[in-house]
C-alpha cells in the first residue's frame, strides 16, 4: 500500500496524479443551433464545421425536440458524421409547476445526443418580483432536475437571462446556493446595456460557477452587431475563463445569416487566443 515501509525501511512513493493533457481546461468554441432555427440540422452542422467550430448546443425547440426521439437520434448521427461534440442540450425547461413530469424525457434526449450538460431556465419571473413560495418551488424543481440529470451522468446550467431567477449575479449565486446541487452551474452572457467593466465584474463574481458563455455583440439593447464590435469585452472575458474548460458558444449572429458565421467564429477564436490549426 502507498505510504507503507519498503523492505529497506523507506516509505513507498505515493503515485503521482497523471499529467493533464496539453489542452486540459482549454475553452471550446462552438455554436448554439438556435442561431439558425430555420436551417435543417445537417446545414447547421456544415456551417459550424466550415467555421472551424468544434462543439454545438442543439436546441430542443426545433432541431432536437425531446418528445421526438427519432429526430434526436438523427441529430446525434449528424453530429457524429461531422465530428461535432454536443456540449449541451438547449432545453426550455423552466422548472415551472407543470413541467417536472417532462424532465426525464429531456434528460434522455440529452444523453442520446451525447451532451454533457442541459441548459435550463430558472423560472419565469424576475428576482425582484418573484414571491417567496414561487421561488421555493423553482428551487425544489431545479434540485429534482439536477438529481435526474446526475443519474444520466449530466450536469445542468441555468440560462443567465432577464425575467428569471438568474437575471442578476446576486440572484444567480443565491439560487445556486439554495439548490445546492454539485452538478448545477450557470451560463453567462453580457447583460443588455451594461457597460463592459460592469459585465466583466459580474463574470468575475460568478467565478467557477460558469460552465459556458453565449457569445454575441448586442448594443444598444438587442441590436445585433458583428462580434468584432465588442471584441475587447470578449478578449477579457475569455481570458478570465481560460483554463477552466468553459464552452464559448456563438449565438444570434447579425441578420441570422449563416454566411457570417465563419467571420464571427474567427473573431471569437482570436479573442480566445486560439488558431484554427490548434483545433482538434
Amino acid at each position: 500500500m502507498p505510504g507503507t515501509n519498503s523492505p529497506a525501511g523507506r516509505p513507498d512513493p505515493v503515485p503521482a496524479d497523471p499529467p493533464a493533457p496539453p489542452d486540459a481546461g482549454r475553452t471550446r468554441l462552438g455554436l448554439c443551433s438556435v442561431t439558425f432555427r430555420r436551417l435543417p440540422a445537417v446545414d447547421v452542422a456544415r456551417y459550424a464545421v466550415h467555421a472551424g467550430l468544434e462543439v454545438v448546443e442543439w436546441g430542443a425547440d426545433v432541431h432536437a425536440p425531446a418528445e421526438d426521439p427519432a429526430t434526436v437520434r438523427a441529430v446525434r448521427e449528424i453530429s457524429d458524421r461531422y465530428g461535432l461534440t454536443c456540449c449541451s442540450y438547449g432545453s426550455y425547461f423552466r422548472a415551472s409547476p407543470g413541467e417536472p413530469a417532462a424532465f426525464p424525457a429531456v434528460a434522455r434526449a440529452a444523453a442520446t445526443l451525447g451532451a454533457e450538460r442541459i441548459r435550463v431556465w430558472a423560472g419565469g419571473t424576475g428576482s425582484r418580483h418573484v414571491l417567496p413560495d414561487e421561488r421555493h418551488g423553482t428551487v425544489c424543481r431545479l434540485r429534482e432536475a439536477a438529481r435526474i440529470a446526475a443519474d444520466h451522468g449530466l450536469t445542468l446550467a441555468t440560462e443567465f437571462h432577464g425575467n428569471t431567477l438568474t437575471d442578476s449575479v446576486t440572484s444567480t449565486v443565491r439560487l445556486l446556493d439554495e439548490v445546492d446541487a454539485e452538478n448545477l452551474h450557470t451560463y453567462w452572457q453580457p447583460p443588455l446595456d451594461v457597460p463592459d467593466e460592469e459585465a466583466l465584474a459580474g463574470l468575475i463574481e460568478l467565478g467557477d460557477r460558469v460552465a459556458a458563455v453565449h457569445a454575441f455583440s448586442w448594443w444598444p439593447g438587442n441590436t445585433r452587431l458583428p462580434l468584432v464590435e465588442r471584441q475587447g469585452l470578449w478578449t477579457v472575458a475569455l481570458g478570465l475563463l481560460n483554463g477552466r474548460g468553459v464552452d464559448a458558444l456563438l449565438e444570434f449572429v447579425p441578420g441570422d445569416a449563416p454566411e457570417v458565421l465563419a467571420r464571427e467564429a474567427a473573431v471569437l477564436r482570436q479573442a480566445a487566443g486560439q488558431t484554427l490549426s490548434a483545433q482538434p
